[in-house]
């Protein structure tokens, strides 16, 4: 780029676009029009963005932990997710964030994945309840040895993984194609964006749509889902002002946020299903995301807790807490208690990225690091239901082992 700021003006190999100050004094793109030839820069970016090889640069990023805990002993950490990082490489960033550890339980959970680390294996899985229309994820977590015998469930997962992925397609669509043009409409009317940004967005999701079909035999299918699209935004910044990009990954979260919403759950399996095939090789089951399970609670599906805090859902932990409490009171004699988790819900591919371009509720997690355990008032009322990490560690192990 060469910036003419008399003019305003930003020139593009390839493109010629016109930037000009707004009444808000907000930057958007005005087309001329642009055009929607790939360039080699493209190829080059969406080869980076696809890559799941690491560089010796954030290899050691990602094994040192910007905090240390070095006084916290017991850990407890069953909601969080490698993405394309090794588990040998997220262990070591672990340990090194607990050094003084003498009591853990770590089992990664990956989007509709199973994965095994250590003794444990562990998968976060998209389901459907039908009895009141809505996505449902679960966190399913296993002795190793046992996936061995869970051939059903392997193959139910396996499904998921390759229809939720397609997510990724209708993300795109939503933006480029006409027929659906009310939609991205609607997801620009909420992000106040101007038409100059409009085309701005379409143009640059049109580019990666057509990078993708290029790309499908050698792409990753681990790679194929939403943060493809935001990913690729990202890395226009390296021509593109800031400002600019910030309001497009606003409107783009939008359209994530009403895709997600009318996203068919017809090909999911049923909750009540992937229970009874977990119960079924001697799994494990936690609700994860408190903002999203009340329904689930009401259900009373057979699970063995509920996650009460995570980053993004703080503000009911106290009272779900209680309401476990309750509901522990109440059960039938024999019924083993529900139990609270809290789950850190890491994404570790989020310490690669420029920490300026990261929303702050996503950028500061860490495996195992779940604040709540130590706030005092939170404290009083686990002690009432005589939860702690050590004690959930140790019944939960019993389950998944026994």
């Amino acid at each position: 780029y060469t910036c003419l700021t008399s003019c305003n003006i930003w020139l593009q190999t390839g493109d010629l676009q016109r930037y000009e100050t707004m009444s808000d004094s907000r930057a958007a793109a005005r087309s001329n029009p642009p055009t929607a030839e790939l360039t080699d820069w493209d190829f080059q970016a969406y080869r980076r963005l696809v890559s799941t090889e690491l560089s010796r640069r954030e290899l050691e990023k990602l094994i040192t932990p910007p905090r240390v805990y070095p006084d916290q002993r017991v850990i407890l950490a069953v909601h969080w997710h490698p993405e394309h990082i090794p588990l040998e490489v997220a262990m070591t960033r672990y340990r090194a964030t607990f050094p003084g550890r003498t009591m853990d339980l770590v089992i990664p959970t990956q989007h509709n994945e199973i994965l095994v680390l250590g003794g444990y294996a562990g998968v976060e899985v998209d389901c459907h309840a039908r009895s009141f229309s809505t996505k449902v994820q679960l966190l399913l977590h296993f002795e190793a040895e046992r996936i061995a015998e869970a051939d059903a469930l392997k193959g139910m997962i396996a499904h998921t993984f390759k229809y939720r992925s397609s997510q990724l397609h209708q993300f795109i669509d939503t933006i480029v194609n006409p027929k659906l043009a009310p939609l991205f409409r609607e997801a620009a009317e909420l992000g106040a964006a101007e038409d100059e940004l409009v085309e701005f967005i379409r143009l640059h999701t049109g580019k990666l749509k057509g990078l993708l079909e290029r790309s499908r035999d050698s792409t990753p299918p681990a790679m194929i889902k939403n943060k493809l699209l935001s990913g690729y935004f990202d890395l226009l910044r390296e021509h593109h002002d800031d400002h600019l990009i910030d309001r497009a990954q606003l409107v783009l979260r939008n359209v994530k946020r009403l895709v997600k919403r009318d996203f068919s759950l017809e090909y999911f399996f049923e909750v009540e299903e992937i229970i009874e095939e977990t119960r079924s090789v001697g799994g494990g089951i936690v609700v994860p995301h408190p903002e999203q399970f009340w329904p689930v609670l009401l259900a009373e599906y057979d699970v063995d807790g509920y996650e009460v805090w995570n980053p993004q859902s703080q503000q009911y932990t106290r009272f779900l807490i209680d309401v476990l409490i309750r509901q522990n009171r109440r059960r039938e004699r024999g019924r083993r208690p529900l139990l609270v988790f809290m789950g850190d819900d890491t994404h570790l591919s989020t310490k690669l990225k420029d920490p300026r371009h990261l929303r702050p509720i996503k950028a500061h997690r860490e495996v195992g690091v779940q604040s709540a355990w130590d706030e005092v008032a939170i404290q009083k009322c686990l002690s009432v239901g005589g939860f702690n990490r050590r004690s959930v560690i140790e019944e939960y192990m019993a389950r998944l082992c026994g």
